[in-house]
């Protein structure tokens, strides 16, 4: 049995509308791969997250059920933008139970997580995004919720969590 070209155009496109409603792009493995192999930020390297919103070191907090905060805290007014600490590739968008609306990027030897957002900035999974640029909206989502809306901002390098306050120059 043979389809009509018209038939195999109409498919196709279909197929083409469906894959681009997905709001992800494919995943770059090779480059999220190099990206992962680079050197780890060094001090003083990244931007901070909230725009002229100093913060204090709250790494390894106690936290509820026996945890250790792996981050820091900036508190700012609800909605204020939170712009991505470096370049890199978007590799999760989402919600999860304890950081409620969250976005992971890899970036040069190490992954950034920003996390109970308000509402994102329109970003797609698998997206590169340069320093700077916005990424979502300061909130109080998930085990934050009734607290001052606040950015969890945390750095995870392959051997785990590192503390990202001396990582930060609070003045870029």
């Amino acid at each position: 049995m043979f389809l009509k070209p018209q038939t195999l155009l109409l498919m196709a496109a279909v197929l083409l509308l469906a894959a681009c409603g997905t709001g992800k792009l494919p995943r770059p493995n090779a480059e999220i791969a190099a990206l992962r192999a680079q050197m780890p930020p060094a001090e003083q390297s990244l931007i901070n997250p909230v725009k002229d919103h100093s913060f204090s070191d709250t790494w390894n907090a106690a936290r509820s059920g026996g945890r250790r905060h792996e981050g820091v805290d900036i508190f700012a007014k609800k909605n204020t933008k939170i712009r991505s600490t470096t370049d890199g590739i978007v590799t999760k968008i989402g919600r999860n139970r304890l950081g409620g609306k969250i976005i992971g990027i890899q970036g040069p030897g190490a992954w950034h997580y920003y996390a109970h957002l308000n509402k994102f900035a329109g970003l797609k999974l698998h997206e590169r995004v340069k320093a700077g640029q916005t990424i979502g909206y300061v909130g109080d989502t998930g085990n934050a919720k009734g607290t001052p809306p606040h950015l969890h901002y945390g750095v995870y390098l392959p051997s785990g969590a590192v503390n990202p306050y001396p990582l930060i120059d609070q003045n870029k």
